[in-house]
């Protein structure tokens, strides 16, 4: 019997890949497009780590570890924490309307 090769992986950041601008704004827009609220809340995170984790909860007015937490995706942050995070990312959340409306 031949054996399998044993095959590894490396270890996956999407923040390493978010080095532009415009990497960051479709990477949110896909996110949005989900509209799972962890999820935002977990690329909120992507971006932060990209960016500067430490001086980004300086500037929101919490600690590293309770921003993590929070952007974890298992957190729970409340809303003004995620406009809180977003505004400091130099970012604005903005409504607009669905293409197709929920049915009733």
């Amino acid at each position: 019997m031949a054996t399998q090769p044993q095959v590894t992986f490396s270890h996956y950041d999407t923040a390493e890949y978010l080095q532009t601008e415009e990497e960051i704004a479709a990477y949110l827009e896909a996110v949005m497009e989900e509209n799972d609220p962890s999820l935002l809340a977990a690329a909120l995170g992507d971006v932060a780590r990209a960016r500067n984790m430490s001086q980004l909860a300086k500037e929101v007015g919490m600690s590293r570890e309770g921003l993590y937490k929070a952007l974890s995706g298992e957190g729970n942050p409340a809303f003004s924490t995620i406009n809180k995070v977003a505004n400091a990312l130099g970012l604005q959340l903005t409504i607009k309307p669905m293409s197709q409306p929920p049915a009733p």
